[in-house]
């Protein structure tokens, strides 16, 4: 099932919490692309502008959560969309690789990131219950 619209942050929040969480990395550009897109916004179409303006001069990473990669098949023309990217997923501690169909361990690079033992969800429940949010959030991000 995909995130109901109350179970997601303002897409402005997102957007200004990702500019503050990689401002000091010069490798990161973060775009507001999705969020100047009139209507709905599918991944093919922020990927094909991407290379579009880049002159098909880049590999495109597509990282996501393995939880969510799960659910690929439902996305918007997911067989072009696997086809134009390398899909990365990221994986929390423990996360039982098994659960990735076959067809999905070849196409996809596993990145297992310790630090992730906590979700977005879990963030966001924290924040919204008042509790701290110290160390599991750039510190630029917690201030935000």
């Amino acid at each position: 099932a995909h995130k109901r619209e109350n179970d997601i942050s303002d897409p402005e929040h997102r957007y200004l919490m990702t500019v503050l969480a990689t401002s000091n990395n010069k490798f990161f550009e973060v775009s507001k692309v999705e969020l100047n897109r009139p209507g709905p916004s599918y991944s093919i179409d922020t990927v094909k502008e991407f290379l579009k303006k880049y002159n098909h001069g880049v590999k495109i990473f597509f990282i996501t959560g393995a939880d969510a990669f799960l659910e690929v098949d439902s996305w918007y023309k997911s067989e072009e969309l696997i086809k134009l990217c390398q899909f990365v997923a990221a994986t929390r501690p423990g996360y039982d690789l098994d659960k990735l169909d076959k067809k999905f361990k070849k196409i996809l690079k596993i990145m297992e990131i310790p630090a992730l033992s906590i979700s977005s969800t879990d963030i966001r429940r924290r924040i919204k219950g008042g509790r701290n949010i110290k160390y599991l959030v750039p510190h630029e991000v917690e201030k935000y």
